[in-house]
């Protein structure tokens, strides 16, 4: 009998993973399967890869099968089990019915061996793979929730198993409280399955653009407030723009450049809801003319403030 070559067959390395495995063997399915491929020996080339992942797919089996390791020659003619083979391997057979599979495989593994043909070719299912993508959103579209238009450049395979970017526009309900890293699945819009296989599902992983005031960490929302000298000497009630509107916030007297205040339940909704921080920041006034520079230099003179005095330079 002709041995037949599985890794060679899937087009991947003799130590390829599971993972890689069902890859290759999914797009092969569906770049031979009769019910769209125009090639003339589609349904002999469907057949041998099918053959080919039911060998591999199986701990087992596989196993078996790699121990031939020095037995053959890829593509030789009048290939031989060694003697007790199955014995050894347990799968003889015994199993009834004809597989539709490869000499080789019958020999080895015996019939029943998986997806049974009877003779006439049966039509193959399987569920689509899942397509993962990336959406950017701006932080006010987690705090209302609101339906965006996406225009997407999703991978795909054609029916020859070639891969193809194709633009697709979607219509994507932004929930409530989402955050940065997690996923909006829509069911059904990823790559389509094979036969009565259904399509698998877009996952759409988020992440928010950069804003002009506020940054995010997890679901509480960050801003930094400028404050004029007397400002934050003297106190003050200043309004800071949040995500859901103003808010009147009362800043107390000797309030320091890096002090946090929180508003609570301001940030991204939840259960419960993210809050929302300022960060103060005194800003200095320019020494811009002749007014201002005797203003800096009055204080100079006539307060007694020395603000590395815990510095302990002396």
């Amino acid at each position: 009998m002709e041995y037949q070559d599985y890794y060679k067959i899937l087009g991947v390395e003799r130590k390829a993973s599971q993972d890689e495995l069902k890859r290759a063997y999914r797009k092969l399915a569906r770049k031979y399967h009769p019910d769209v491929s125009k090639e003339a020996d589609a349904t002999e080339k469907f057949k041998e890869v099918g053959e080919a992942y039911e060998v591999l797919k199986d701990k087992d089996k596989r196993a078996a099968y790699d121990q031939l390791g020095a037995n053959w020659k890829a593509g030789q003619q009048g290939f031989q089990r060694p003697p007790g083979w199955q014995q050894q391997t347990g799968f003889g057979g015994g199993h009834g019915g004809a597989s539709g599979f490869s000499s080789f495989f019958e020999d080895l593994f015996g019939g029943g061996g998986g997806a049974q043909y009877g003779g006439q070719q049966q039509a193959y299912s399987a569920r689509g793979e899942n397509i993962r993508a990336r959406v950017s959103i701006d932080i006010e579209d987690a705090i209302d929730g609101i339906t965006r238009n996406f225009s997407l450049q999703i991978p795909k395979h054609d029916d020859y198993g070639r891969p193809v970017a194709k633009l697709r526009r979607l219509n994507v309900k932004i929930p409530k409280g989402i955050r940065e890293g997690q996923s909006i699945r829509l069911a059904g819009q990823g790559s389509p399955g094979t036969g009565d296989g259904p399509d698998g599902d877009l996952l759409l992983e988020v992440q928010f653009k950069k804003h002009h005031l506020y940054t995010l960490e997890g679901k509480d929302i960050f801003m930094n407030l400028p404050l004029a000298p007397w400002e934050a000497a003297l106190g003050a009630i200043i309004e800071v723009p949040t995500p859901q509107g103003k808010v009147g916030l009362k800043i107390a007297e000797d309030s320091q450049t890096g002090k946090k205040m929180r508003i609570k339940g301001r940030g991204l909704p939840g259960a419960p809801a993210g809050d929302f921080y300022v960060v103060l920041q005194v800003v200095l006034p320019p020494v811009s003319d002749n007014k201002a520079k005797a203003l800096y230099e009055k204080m100079r003179d006539e307060l007694e403030f020395n603000p590395r005095e815990k510095l302990n330079l002396a």
